[in-house]
């Protein structure tokens, strides 16, 4: 097969170049749901990471992956292996592992049916596509600390990603904002470090998250449960309160 020599970075989706940027220099590299493969192509070739393991669950984004290591020459420093989560994973074998492009639920499972062997890993890095409270509330009652956030827009969907690091119950700290019980509420949905620092593409979520929850609100009709009434009422104001937060009031 004919060598592609070009730089895969420079290739990456607005996503993947963000995820690129939560790596850290010099660590054995470990891709969750590795898709084609091409972060831990860029991350290898780049010189950031000196190996790469890209595992997947289904076989055939697995050989697409291979191929493409291949096409770039890099088939000595990047493995691939059939992997449902991080069950293959060998201990010790990586110090950043990044779990993306599925959503909150199964992450959350990864993570806790292997849960030893997630805390053992130095640094996680998560791109959950849903259900982010389940997952960071998890993050953060297992002792894991927040070491930073990001968001992206791509294509008209938002991306959150969150990096963090096993510590013990101190990390729960890492995870509050000054302020009380629906503070924490908005950090738990919204994302702590995000607002902290006030995240551009946090704002535009929020904005356009309130035009969908208040016209789910508008529409919904007279018969619908108190229950559903209560939640629909509840996002809004929490995303009220992460509008005035994120605005300094």
């Amino acid at each position: 097969m004919k060598k592609d020599t070009g730089r895969v970075r420079d290739q990456l989706s607005q996503r993947l170049l963000a995820l690129y940027h939560m790596v850290d220099e010099n660590t054995r590299f470990c891709d969750v749901g590795c898709d084609h493969g091409y972060l831990s192509i860029a991350l290898v070739q780049d010189g950031i990471c000196p190996k790469a393991l890209a595992m997947d669950l289904r076989p055939g984004p697995l050989q697409r992956a291979k191929m493409h290591i291949e096409s770039v020459g890099l088939e000595e420093k990047i493995e691939t292996r059939l992997s449902d989560g991080i069950a293959k994973l060998k201990e010790d074998e990586a110090d950043t592992v990044l779990i993306s492009g599925m959503g909150g639920g199964v992450i959350y499972h990864i993570l806790a049916d292997e849960e030893e062997k997630a805390k053992s890993i130095k640094s996680l890095i998560l791109a959950p596509q849903s259900q982010l409270v389940l997952v960071r509330e998890y993050l953060r009652d297992a002792g894991y600390e927040l070491v930073s956030e990001d968001m992206v827009l791509e294509d008209g969907k938002y991306y959150p990603m969150m990096k963090v690091s096993y510590k013990g119950k101190e990390a729960k700290e890492s995870w509050k904002l000054l302020g009380g019980e629906e503070v924490q509420e908005a950090a738990m949905m919204f994302g702590p470090c995000l607002l902290k620092q006030k995240h551009p593409v946090l704002k535009q979520y929020l904005l356009y998250r309130k035009r969908v929850v208040t016209s789910i609100k508008d529409q919904l009709p007279e018969t619908v449960s108190s229950e559903r009434r209560e939640e629909v009422e509840k996002e809004l104001h929490l995303l009220e309160l992460a509008m005035s937060m994120w605005e300094g009031k």
